[in-house]
């Protein structure tokens, strides 16, 4: 554990070039140490992926669910055993997954355009694939709000290029925040503020929402939820992460920001001040969740692995409902 302030790159191949790929934790502001309790470095739970993507904790297998975008499948890695196998393949070259409030698997699928739910038999509940009869991009990032309505991005990435999806022209005039109402199942079109809207997460009150731009200028911004919990305004930058940029993150139920960076997770105060890392010794990671039992366990996916680390400050998504 070290005492260190952030270092800076211009750009991913400057950072390849110049920085050591590197394990641990960075103690930026002494805050921080509470947060990691005893954890002195993230460990090295699965490697076998191209692209870690992803990461939802489902409580009710107490188990981790994540992408290999690239690959077109998904794993689970059981927190019991450690074993990890195959969830399912072909996976629609699926990103981003969370859980509703019954924990059931929510999961962004590039190739269908489409946002589904797995059911407990296992068959999947198409919940849209559509815009007023525009195709969507390729949804990436969702997040599941306490009264049931689902909120997610859809930026091109998986329209951009085979390699996540199939690459063709978009129907649409944008990439969008999108919400689907728990009641009327109506999509609607929350915010258009952002190039590339990516990662998504509500604060602990829900009265803001943050994302992550990856187009430009690549930040999280944070966005003021209307008093009727349905709309979106006063969005402003809140930070700019760097190395890299945010791809994925989580909060804390103290409100600190956990996020994906190029060289590993940065956490970052309510009021945004960056005030520690946990390093992980890949090119990139991607995305990450709070999980195990007590939500106190972190699930990193990067680049090639799944990683975790226990901390002693406990995450904010999880089942809301009786029946974990």
């Amino acid at each position: 554990m070290t005492n260190a302030k952030p270092r800076t790159f211009d750009n991913r191949e400057e950072y390849r070039k110049q920085s050591e790929i590197q394990s641990g934790v960075e103690v930026i502001d002494n805050s921080f140490k509470d947060y990691l309790g005893s954890s002195v470095k993230a460990n090295l739970l699965w490697s076998g992926t191209e692209w870690s993507e992803g990461p939802a904790y489902i409580p009710n297998h107490n188990a981790v669910i994540w992408s290999d975008v690239p690959n077109d499948r998904m794993l689970k890695y059981d927190l019991e055993t450690g074993l990890t196998t195959t969830f399912r393949e072909p996976s629609n070259y699926s990103n981003g997954n969370t859980i509703d409030l019954e924990g059931r698997l929510i999961t962004c699928e590039h190739l269908t355009n489409r946002v589904t739910r797995t059911e407990p038999d296992n068959s999947i509940t198409i919940l849209t694939d559509n815009y007023l009869g525009k195709k969507l991009n390729s949804p990436n990032d969702v997040v599941v709000k306490s009264d049931g309505s689902i909120w997610f991005t859809d930026p091109p990435y998986g329209i951009t290029t085979d390699r996540e999806g199939t690459k063709r022209k978009s129907d649409l005039e944008g990439n969008f925040i999108y919400r689907i109402d728990p009641i009327d199942k109506k999509l609607e079109i929350v915010f258009d503020g952002c190039d590339k809207p990516n990662g998504l997460a509500f604060s602990v009150d829900e009265n803001t929402l943050y994302v992550s731009d990856t187009g430009e200028p690549q930040n999280i911004i944070a966005i003021d939820v209307g008093s009727n919990g349905k709309t979106l305004h006063n969005s402003k930058e809140f930070v700019e992460v760097r190395p890299g940029i945010a791809d994925g993150f989580r909060l804390d139920v103290l409100g600190n920001i956990w996020t994906s960076a190029w060289d590993g997770v940065h956490c970052y105060s309510p009021s945004g001040n960056l005030i520690g890392k946990i390093l992980i010794p890949e090119q990139r990671t991607a995305n990450l969740v709070f999980g195990g039992r007590d939500y106190k366990c972190l699930y990193i996916a990067a680049d090639t692995s799944l990683y975790s680390i226990q901390l002693n400050i406990e995450g904010t998504i999880k089942l809301r409902s009786s029946k974990q």
